[in-house]
């Protein structure tokens, strides 16, 4: 019996390819979105994948956008966190508004999707959690302290969930993708982007699908050994 995916972002950007690898494995998957019907409405079309429109910084609509997954498609096995948002400036213009809007969706937002599925993965003895974190939670980045905060926050969960979890056969693991060539990176001015690849020592951003195949390892069998780990998929960009 096929095993079902929820994807959180995962009608666009590097939360797509996501959704469509884990098809491709054979997994029934489910996209949530934010506030796009349009782009949803035409990435069900292209791909035949469920999208679900909710906010994961609210937990009652996580909730209750969870449930009716489940209902329409079956008890979720694999929960890819990916969701995200920035809202960039530097600390001392920051403001709290700015603060709390990616703390609520970057953060709280990995809690709010995860909690609601955690009972029945304890109960089938079986589960993969995998957080879409980022090389800036593992360095920090200039006028990023709150997505910074976020994604270093991520990591922390993952460890956590992953002793809690390992008993019942849940596993929960990490990326932080480098610099991706998604269509929010590729807008960028060219001089810009040019100047990020320039730090990247394999000398090109990566690609959406190289991520996914990495959610895609993680999500296996195969990986079952693997519990509270990082990948890091940033082109030698980094090291932890």
């Amino acid at each position: 019996m096929a095993r079902t995916a929820l994807v959180t972002g995962g009608s666009r950007g590097i939360g797509a390819a996501i959704s469509k690898a884990l098809k491709a494995e054979g997994y029934n998957v489910a996209a949530t979105y934010a506030g796009n019907d349009e782009a949803a409405a035409s990435f069900t079309a292209e791909t035949g994948i469920a999208t679900y429109k909710w906010n994961v910084a609210n937990y009652e609509e996580s909730a209750a956008g969870i449930a009716k997954v489940e209902a329409e498609i079956g008890p979720i096995d694999v929960v890819v966190a990916n969701a995200g948002i920035t809202r960039d400036a530097p600390f001392h213009k920051m403001t709290p508004e700015q603060w709390h809007q990616v703390i609520d969706t970057n953060l709280t937002g990995v809690f709010n999707t995860v909690h609601p599925i955690w009972p029945g993965m304890r109960e089938r003895k079986f589960g993969r959690i995998i957080v879409i974190s980022s090389i800036n939670g593992q360095k920090g980045q200039f006028a990023q302290v709150n997505y910074a905060a976020t994604k270093a926050g991520d990591l922390g969960i993952v460890k956590s969930l992953a002793q809690e979890g390992a008993r019942a056969g849940i596993t929960a693991n990490a990326i932080c993708p480098g610099y991706i060539g998604t269509d929010m990176v590729m807008a960028v001015p060219e001089k810009v982007r040019d100047s990020i690849i320039a730090q990247i020592p394999t000398g090109r951003l990566g690609e959406p699908e190289e991520i996914a195949r990495c959610v895609a390892f993680l999500a296996s069998d195969d990986s079952g050994f693997i519990n509270g780990s990082t990948i890091s998929a940033n082109g030698a960009q980094f090291f932890v």
